[in-house]
């Protein structure tokens, strides 16, 4: 079965404190959803985002957090030789929110 990659997926995000919230992606297109938090510019977690619509990063580390949501985009299963994908990806879908700590 074939992934449909019709429309560009949107979601809203906000930010109380630390906990985020996200409204419905749409479109959906069905695959992998994860929150990607980075500190202070560089990815430090990802984690999934299908089956919550809030979500709340526990690591209070000093720094500039940054959150947006993600949709995994299927091109292919071409791989390099550390098995990562080299076509497909996660796509930002969101805005994003940071707060500093």
């Amino acid at each position: 079965m074939e992934q449909v990659l019709e429309g560009t997926p949107k979601a809203e995000i906000t930010l109380d404190g630390r906990r985020v919230t996200r409204g419905d992606v749409s479109p959906d297109w069905g695959s992998k959803l994860q929150w990607q938090i980075r500190r202070d510019g560089k990815e430090i977690a990802t984690a999934p985002a299908r089956m919550a619509m809030t979500f709340e990063y526990a690591d209070t580390a000093a720094g500039m957090y940054e959150i947006v949501l993600q949709l995994f985009k299927y091109v292919n299963y071409t791989k390099n030789a550390q098995g990562e994908y080299t076509d497909s990806k996660f796509v930002d879908v969101s805005n994003v929110v940071s707060y500093t700590t």
